[in-house]
């Protein structure tokens, strides 16, 4: 079959690998009839993730038809159309019994790594290195499913795949920084980061009842879909972020604030920004958490700050005496994405949202690796690639 295959920073080829094989009664094959590249591939794609190996199959966004599955599977059948969510689970665990599925126990087979970086083991991901599992991405004809008695939700009739293919991750994170915000009629909520979480994000506040939404970027038609959404936005590069919100809101601050940027803030943004990036070429340094330093000095005392941007080791200079002296709540977790399904997919299906309104690039597998290029660079107006195998 052909598959996205990642061999060091930048270079993603489309290449012929074997077809997947069952491996485990609960398992599944699926032919991939759509994924998509997602912000969080992209770290991969600058080699900033431990771990990665040549050839390493990419992607974890994905969905599409079931053709075979394995003899202990009795809730799929062949036929099934089905999104697959990223984190790979279990079911059957003391964390899924109790639905935190990203921190399955079971589907990490090698959990020696992550805990040495982080103490514990998170579930295992599709697509994202050899700490979390080292499982085959997505972005291929054909993709196997572990677990998959619990983890892909089938599709109702009538749906498209661009309508609920983000099922897979961007949606359920977007909704889950929302719902970490705890809101409240009134409440105003800032958002770093206008890319697709962000933008998922920012529809999510208002659904769950968010008053004002402050949506927090650079890059023009990211902000021009956040105001489409309804947000007031503000540039980072034009405006003194802290100071703006500080006037949006009577000098309180935001009730929440969601950092949905992660690791690889833009090091042009502020001083402290340029001296991450430059900690991270030195190797003094593992991330780059400028925009969780200003989520934590804008949100209001005793407000909540909710963290889906993707960390990866250890952060310098978090300002933890604002934090602990104004009473800040912090949330924060790879999503458990099993958890929001079923009450997602009736969000789409009553039409309260069409998460397609996010996609600006298609493409074909073979067209992978330059809209990786295009994705990353923010060219010809990207905000969210799609790619039909």
């Amino acid at each position: 079959m052909k598959a996205l295959t990642w061999h060091g920073k930048h270079d993603i080829r489309c290449e012929s690998v074997p077809d997947p094989q069952i491996e485990e009664g609960r398992d599944a094959i699926i032919k991939v009839t759509a994924c998509a590249i997602c912000g969080s591939d992209l770290h991969l794609y600058n080699g900033i993730m431990p771990d990665m190996h040549s050839g390493d199959i990419m992607g974890h966004e994905t969905m599409g038809e079931v053709v075979e599955v394995g003899k202990d599977n009795k809730k799929l059948k062949v036929g099934d159309r089905v999104v697959v969510p990223f984190t790979i689970s279990c079911g059957e665990c003391f964390f899924c019994k109790r639905g935190f599925f990203s921190g399955c126990e079971r589907s990490n087979p090698d959990p020696s790594k992550a805990k040495k970086l982080w103490g514990s083991s998170p579930a295992g991901l599709f697509g994202y290195t050899h700490l979390l599992g080292g499982y085959s991405g997505g972005q291929a004809e054909y993709l196997r499913v572990p677990y998959a008695d619990v983890g892909p939700i089938k599709v109702p009739e009538g749906l498209t795949d661009e309508q609920v293919l983000f099922l897979s991750d961007i949606f359920p994170t977007g909704y889950m920084a929302a719902d970490f915000c705890n809101i409240q009629p009134g409440d105003t909520i800032a958002i770093w980061g206008c890319g697709p979480v962000g933008q998922m994000a920012i529809k999510s506040a208002f659904i769950l009842g968010a008053e004002r939404v402050i949506a927090i970027d650079t890059v023009p038609e990211r902000l021009a879909l956040a105001e489409r959404s309804g947000a007031i936005t503000l540039d980072y590069m034009d405006k003194d972020i802290y100071d703006r919100i500080m006037e949006l809101t009577n000098g309180r601050g935001a009730d929440a604030c969601i950092d949905a940027v992660g690791t690889e803030s833009d090091p042009s943004a502020s001083w402290d920004a340029r001296l991450d990036r430059i900690k991270v070429a030195t190797f003094m340094g593992t991330d780059r958490p400028h925009v969780l330093r200003q989520a934590i000095h804008c949100c209001r005392n005793f407000g909540t700050v909710s963290i889906v941007g993707v960390y990866g080791g250890f952060l310098d200079k978090i300002p933890m005496g604002s934090a602990i002296n104004r009473g800040l709540t912090f949330k924060m977790a790879q999503t458990p994405v099993q958890h929001y399904l079923p009450i997602l997919m009736d969000r789409i299906q009553n039409g309260e949202i069409d998460p397609s309104f996010i996609i600006t690039h298609t493409g074909s597998l073979e067209d992978g690796p330059d809209l990786y290029k295009t994705f990353l660079e923010k060219k010809d107006g990207c905000i969210k690639v799609v790619l039909k195998p």
